[in-house]
């Protein structure tokens, strides 16, 4: 199948070649429209072959940059070593960059993407982005704007770390460029990231973020109003806006570079407003004849960018139609050539090596980072001769801890700096650490993740409080779309380290009802690589937490950290006054505990309680009571959620060859799912039972202790269990 049946492809040649010649003159914007001109047109190739490839069976989908190639101006007007994180059309950008760089590929890169082939650059044929760690160029998904939360939150750090001395891999007075669609300008990510960036730009915080509006007029099918991101955009408060259009090369040029410069001089965001056309379609399996008239289809073909920095080489008497021609065939025969020696390039080969890329796992180093003595410690007293804490308490020195341990750990959120935190959690920790690294935030968990993502790739190790459990759900694709698959995307080059702390669960009395006692944690717990924490004691909490934070800075991981509220100040297990629920701090240098190990209490012979979070002092009350009545029970709590601690379950299972598992959370989608299905993947040979909460969001009051699952409850089927 010929590349020149496209119609895109012969408009072009037909155009040119029927272009009047103009006189040959000096021109001495010769070099940069020809460079232009050679990456639009190495994009534009790249685009028909992965047409031609796809049709065939031996290319996968990818979305073409045809129409959008005017963005390799913006390419131009910046330097390689500024961080981009760039829209699925950026074939342009991504040429253009990558000609910047001595040694450097880009048309290979995008062709062995194309054939999906583990010797592409970033992502080692996992997934198709524009990547490249040497070209600065972050890999995105970009399909929703859910890169730029991240993109915010890069340009935030990147200011951060050096009001910090902390050094990142790109130049201090960078510029962070971020490109989208006009269709996904719309969605809540991008205009609540916006509207992150504007808010720290107001307050005199530097944001050097250059947006990059690339406005086709269409989203997939869906028109997006004539002036809509003009009006939405053009006059925003504190938002620089420049506008251009891509059939206007030269003007690209200069508007792109005005818009780079104003932004690298005041460190403040601007909006890059560039209108093109889309060409071919959304994707290779789009026919777009259906929603779009064929007169409305080729209408576009006279605002190609290509054809117009073609005609400008042509009008300015910089080339002939010849000359342009042979530089675009010239391309074609380049692009043939990267993209036969791709055909030829091996694939991932099985299972380990497409999963080799989620997540480093060294126990042995990180062991050694959580056992390392704090060279700071910004305490009055060492909170482990304080004598016995809460759960509350174990968290803020263990936070404390980590601060005065390495001066890049940052900890924000809502009401985390000056307030302490609505449970008192983060008190004191502003006052002793200053509001550089211990600060507030707006009230927009994606901008809060946004900025977690952005300070892990600046080199920085962010701890991000996201209040409430509920409040993440809104949220959560910074941590499944975006968090969890940057290591996966960029075959572990770029990482995302982070402690995500968020408090949860039910039982929390006085202030409850749903939004404050959430029960439901199914979003967390299938994310690859990342890891879920769930501590109930002081003492777990404080050395889990080092472990989290050992678990980031060495591996890169992403790490959400699970706090029981109802916990936070609980003091007695079994009687008012009996201290029960409290511990003491274990010291640096003690010890931590690793990933994936429970703690089991209790050696009883005839029932195992497997439980976690709150249900760990339910379930202990409920194994005195059972030993009141002669049955001896264990409780295995299993601290880690993700992921399980398979090997001390199997053991505490087969000490007593009766399991019961105590689950706080909801019967559908709930932990004591993977529970049971491990111990039935392990054919455990004896009698599993589950008790849950029911499948209900949590009322207000006494109606709460309804649906969720009470020791009366736990204590009657623990009976059942050993009757079998």
């Amino acid at each position: 199948m010929s590349d020149r049946k496209e119609p895109v492809d012969e408009h072009f040649l037909t155009t040119v070649a029927a272009l009047p010649e103009t006189p040959r003159r000096s021109d001495e914007r010769a070099g940069e429209l020809w460079a232009l001109f050679d990456a639009q047109a190495g994009s534009r190739h790249l685009d028909l072959m992965a047409r031609r490839l796809g049709s065939q069976g031996l290319g996968y989908y990818s979305i073409g940059s045809s129409g959008h190639e005017s963005n390799a101006a913006v390419a131009a007007a910046l330097r390689p070593t500024d961080p981009a994180l760039l829209h699925y059309r950026s074939g342009g950008f991504y040429v253009r960059r990558g000609r910047q760089v001595p040694g450097a590929e880009p048309l290979r890169d995008v062709a062995l993407g194309v054939v999906a082939s583990a010797d592409e650059p970033i992502s080692a044929g996992r997934h198709k982005v524009f990547g490249n760690a040497a070209l600065s160029v972050i890999p995105q998904t970009s399909t929703i704007a859910s890169h730029l939360p991240r993109a915010v939150g890069l340009g935030f750090a990147l200011g951060r770390a050096e009001k910090l001395g902390v050094a990142t891999e790109w130049p201090t007075d960078s510029v962070v460029v971020c490109s989208f669609g006009d269709a996904s300008a719309n969605h809540s990510t991008a205009t609540g990231a916006i509207n992150s960036a504007l808010h720290c730009a107001y307050q005199g915080l530097a944001m050097p973020l250059l947006l990059v509006c690339e406005d086709n007029g269409i989203g997939i099918s869906v028109r997006t109003p004539h002036g809509w991101i003009e009006n939405t955009y053009g006059h925003r408060p504190g938002l620089r806006y420049f506008t251009a259009d891509g059939a206007d090369p030269v003007a690209c040029l200069d508007i792109a570079r005005e818009a780079a410069d104003w932004v690298r001089t005041h460190r403040a965001p601007a909006f890059l407003h560039l209108r093109t056309v889309r060409l071919m379609g959304h994707a290779g399996s789009d026919v777009e004849s259906g929603y779009r008239s064929r007169t409305e289809i080729t209408a576009d073909y006279a605002r190609d960018p290509l054809l117009a920095t073609a005609k400008a080489l042509v009008s300015r008497g910089i080339a002939t139609p010849e000359e342009v021609i042979a530089h675009y065939e010239a391309a074609r025969d380049e692009v043939a050539r990267v993209a036969d020696d791709a055909l030829g390039r091996r694939k991932l080969a099985g299972a380990g090596e497409v999963m080799a890329s989620i997540c480093r796992n060294r126990p042995d180093a990180l062991a050694r980072r959580a056992g390392e003595i704090p060279q700071r410690r910004a305490f009055d007293r060492a909170p482990e001769s304080e004598g016995p804490l809460t759960l509350a308490q174990a968290i803020n020195r263990s936070l404390a801890e980590e601060l005065g341990r390495d001066e890049r750990v940052l900890v924000f959120g809502e009401d985390v700096a000056r307030k302490g935190g609505v449970y008192g959690v983060t008190r004191g920790l502003r006052k002793t650490f200053g509001g550089t690294r211990v600060f507030d935030t707006l009230l927009d968990e994606q901008s809060i993740l946004g900025t977690a993502l952005g300070a892990g790739l600046a080199g920085l190790l962010p701890i991000p409080e996201i209040q409430y459990l509920a409040y993440l759900h809104n949220a959560a694709d910074q941590l499944r779309g975006e968090g969890s698959t940057l290591s996966f995307f960029s075959d572990g080059r770029y990482r995302n380290p982070m402690v995500v702390r968020i408090a949860g669960y039910g039982y929390q009395k006085g202030f409850g009802g749903h939004f404050h006692n959430d029960n439901s944690i199914a979003a967390l717990r299938d994310l690859p690589g990342v890891v879920l924490a769930s501590p109930s004691r002081p003492d777990d909490a404080a050395a889990m937490l080092r472990t989290c934070v050992a678990a980031a800075h060495v591996d890169g991981r992403v790490c959400v950290f699970l706090e029981p509220i109802a916990l936070y100040h609980t003091r007695d297990l079994h009687e008012p006054g009996d201290g029960g629920w409290l511990a003491d701090y274990p010291a640096p240098g003690t010890g931590h505990v690793p990933i994936g190990r429970a703690r089991e209490y209790g050696d009883g012979a005839d029932l195992t309680l497997v439980s976690f979070g709150n249900g760990v002092p339910m379930s202990l009350r409920v194994a005195r009571r059972l030993g009141e009545r002669g049955v001896r029970a264990r409780v295995l709590d299993l601290r880690w959620l993700a992921p399980l601690p398979v090997d001390d379950l199997l053991a505490a299972a087969q000490a007593t060859g009766r399991v019961l598992v105590v689950d706080e959370t909801r019967r559908s989608g709930g932990v004591s799912e993977a529970v049971v299905t491990a111990l039935t993947d392990h054919r455990f040979p004896g009698p599993v039972a589950r008790v849950t909460s029911e499948d209900s969001f949590i009322p207000l009051g006494p109606a709460a202790y309804h649906v969720l699952l009470d020791e009366d409850t736990v204590e009657q089927a623990a009976l059942d269990v050993v009757k079998r």
